[in-house]
């Protein structure tokens, strides 16, 4: 008689393990470090009117706060994994950090222009280097199944830290000084690097890296940028091609670019892939990306300057207005995981889209009456937008190029993403000062002397030395709202210019985890 078979037992799968402590604090230390990054993006935006005015700078000059730090992290962010495999994760990380506290220093001792803004393109470079390494962090030190934790963690940080900024910046303000919405950097620092040195192993240097790097591109990337800014920014008020500092810069920027060329053709691994833009759907994302970029960072520089210009908020008040994007937000980033499986990314991002050029355009029919009450919607609804704009679009990314080029994608991503910001501030300068003429010249030329309703007006107001002044404060005003409703009218139509790109993204796989790029 035949023996039977034993029966066949399945072995019982092992559990995933889970992260130890220090993995933990080394995703808190990444975590931590971008959110301080994010937040000085836009600290200084609601306090810029007084920092304007206790460094001696103009309104168009002030934008040079904001800005320079934004072009600074576009130039850093495609250096950071470079720098990472020259110097190893923790070393480079300590050097930032301890970089970006001393530059925060100077930032908050500065008393003038010149120096706020080598400080600020200090903070830019080296803060900047914490934003991508804080993913990089998550994929290296937490299992797969852990990961959707820590980017919702570093979702958050991405998102509260643009909104918080204002506030803290006016609240830092109003109570003690500006100068402390850069001194508050020194202890968080501190706390950073005990993290990044209890969470990280020390890794052994590749300085021999420096000789094989795409130096083309990365002087090119600088000059390129750096150049290209200073036109955009200076261009206006130097009256263009006129100014021999517009046409150095102009010649400045095209070098760059050329330079930049030469190492996408011939290095053996360009500082950026470019070439990732050819292809049909990480074009689509950077694109949209870019417009989104211009919306995030425009409105929460715009809106802070409103309030202060039009409505006398002081920085704490403009701070709250700002702040009220980052509750929705916040509350949505419990759900990533849920939205990313669950919602077609096409469908995601085009709502975002939507609700983000809806809000702009809401904002375009602002009258001088306008207080902050009159943003709370679409701030409301700024902060739905963002969610599922930037970070289904922030996936799309990674998951629209081969695994192995997946780092290069999200740093492409995340420099178009703050060049759009960058581009935005440049654009809104430029267009206070023609926008702002132009209205003021209209209403100027419809005021007619001889008009019955404007000689009693003149009479009202106490005669024509009395009323001259009157007048041409109230026409500056109302010229200074059409073109405030000029900014948030081009933001809005321009997002949804960009709408119809979303038909170009393939849906994720339905059982696909967030990705979290090494860098």
């Amino acid at each position: 008689m035949a023996e039977a078979a034993a029966p066949t037992v399945s072995p019982v799968p092992a559990a995933p393990q889970n992260a130890d402590l220090t993995a933990w604090l080394a995703v808190a230390a990444g975590t931590l470090g971008a959110l301080m990054a994010t937040l000085d993006i836009s600290i200084v935006n609601s306090a810029l009117p007084t920092i304007q005015g206790e460094i001696g700078a103009s309104g168009t000059e002030g934008t040079w706060v904001a800005t320079s730090y934004l072009v600074a992290e576009i130039v850093i962010i495609p250096l950071a994994a470079w720098f990472q495999r020259v110097l190893g994760l923790r070393t480079f990380l300590l050097i930032a950090a301890s970089l970006f506290t001393l530059f925060s220093m100077m930032c908050g001792m500065a008393d003038s222009l010149t120096m706020m803004i080598i400080g600020r393109v200090g903070q830019g470079f080296t803060g900047g280097a914490l934003i991508p390494t804080a993913q990089t962090i998550i994929a290296m030190r937490l299992p797969r199944h852990q990961q959707p934790i820590g980017i919702a963690a570093f979702g958050c940080t991405a998102i509260m830290g643009p909104v918080m900024g204002p506030l803290i910046g006016g609240w830092l303000t109003e109570n003690i000084s500006w100068h402390y919405a850069f001194f508050i950097n020194l202890p968080v620092c501190a706390v950073l690097l005990c993290l990044l040195i209890l969470g990280l192993p020390h890794e052994r240097s590749h300085l021999r890296e420096f000789a094989r790097a795409d130096w083309f591109g990365i002087i090119g990337l600088a000059l390129g940028l750096g150049g290209l800014t200073v036109l955009l920014e200076e261009g206006q008020r130097e009256q263009w091609f006129d100014s021999e500092v517009i046409r150095l810069m102009a010649l400045v920027s095209l070098a760059g670019f050329i330079s930049l060329g030469i190492g996408q053709k011939y290095a053996a691994r360009p500082v950026i892939q470019l070439k990732l833009l050819l292809d049909r759907q990480f074009g689509a994302v950077a694109a949209m990306g870019l417009v989104l970029g211009m919306v995030l960072y425009g409105t929460s520089y715009v809106i802070p300057q409103f309030l202060a210009m039009v409505a006398n908020y002081n920085a704490l008040q403009s701070g709250k207005i700002v702040l009220i994007s980052g509750l929705p937000s916040l509350f949505m980033m419990a759900m990533v995981p849920i939205l990313l499986k669950r919602v077609d990314v096409r469908i995601a991002v085009a709502a975002g889209l939507m609700i983000m050029g809806g809000s702009a355009l809401l904002d375009s029919n602002l009258s001088i009456l306008a207080d902050g009450d009159d943003f709370v919607v679409s701030q409301l609804l700024r902060g739905v937008g963002q969610i599922l704009g930037m970070l289904f679009l922030s996936q799309a990314c990674v998951r629209s190029v081969p695994r192995e080029l997946a780092g290069d994608a999200s740093g492409l991503f995340n420099s178009v993403r703050n060049l759009g910001g960058s581009l935005a501030l440049a654009g809104i300068a430029i267009i206070q000062d023609e926008r702002l003429w132009l209205h003021a010249r209209r209403m100027e030329e419809s005021l007619r002397a001889n008009s019955v309703a404007v000689q009693a007006k003149v009479q009202a107001m106490g005669g024509l030395h009395a009323a001259v002044p009157q007048i041409e404060a109230q026409i500056q005003m109302q010229a200074l709202v059409m073109t405030f409703n000029d900014i948030f009218w081009i933001m809005g139509v321009g997002t949804m210019i960009v709408l119809p790109l979303v038909l170009l993204l393939r849906p994720f796989a339905k059982d696909a985890a967030p990705d979290a790029p090494m860098h």
